[in-house]
């Protein structure tokens, strides 16, 4: 069998981590208990080759998910200019994605208060990739008269909250926005998101 390489071996960790975290919570979860999940020697120290730190593995776990975002940020850029192909489009891009990391969602939302500095870099990552593309996009619209709407900064949030809402509270109690159905989810969400682009409901 083939030995794995340090790079193979660094994301087995994140990974596993990853899932402990956010099962048992931070404070809970030993480096030694990591490393056990890796089919390491618990009392080796092997996780120290790669981080120097367990902060150091969470802070990894932002990163790599703040990556995430960014990559599917770049995916939504490049949908279909026609809204009525676009809505559709990112609404699924954005719950496929979140869904995803449903993990890092329960550690994000659930183990980041006691590091201050973490909720900062996960929130301006956030801000950046998600929140600026919507606004502009909307923004685009409007200057091509294709939407009617007076604040396009406020109507991304609006729309953008809504939609990540569900996902969030899957990820963190187990149970979609009144146990609404995904489809039925996503059809509601396009039709409000078309009227609240001043757009004609079909």
């Amino acid at each position: 069998m083939a030995r794995s390489t340090p790079g193979a071996t660094r994301q087995h960790l994140v990974e596993t981590a990853t899932r402990l975290f956010a099962e048992r919570g931070f404070d809970k979860t030993s480096t030694a208990d990591i490393q056990r999940a890796c089919g390491l020697n618990p009392g080796s120290g092997a996780l120290y080759k790669h981080f120097p730190s367990k902060r150091a593995l969470l802070e990894e776990i932002v990163r790599q998910h703040l990556a995430g975002i960014s990559d599917s940020s770049r995916q939504a850029a490049a949908l279909p200019r026609e809204p009525e192909k676009a809505l559709p489009a990112v609404a699924r891009l954005v719950l496929d994605t979140m869904r995803q990391d449903r993990a890092a969602l329960r550690i994000i939302f659930r183990e980041l208060e006691p590091f201050p500095d973490l909720l900062d870099q996960m929130w301006h990552g956030v801000l950046g990739s998600v929140y600026t593309v919507a606004t502009e996009w909307i923004a685009s619209g409007v200057r091509r008269g294709e939407f009617q709407v007076e604040d396009p900064e406020a109507t991304a949030s609006v729309l953008l909250a809504s939609l990540t809402y569900y996902p969030i509270l899957e990820a963190l109690v187990g149970h979609t926005p009144g146990d609404v159905g995904e489809e039925a989810f996503l059809s509601a969400w396009t039709k409000q998101a078309r009227l609240s682009l001043g757009l004609k409901d079909r």
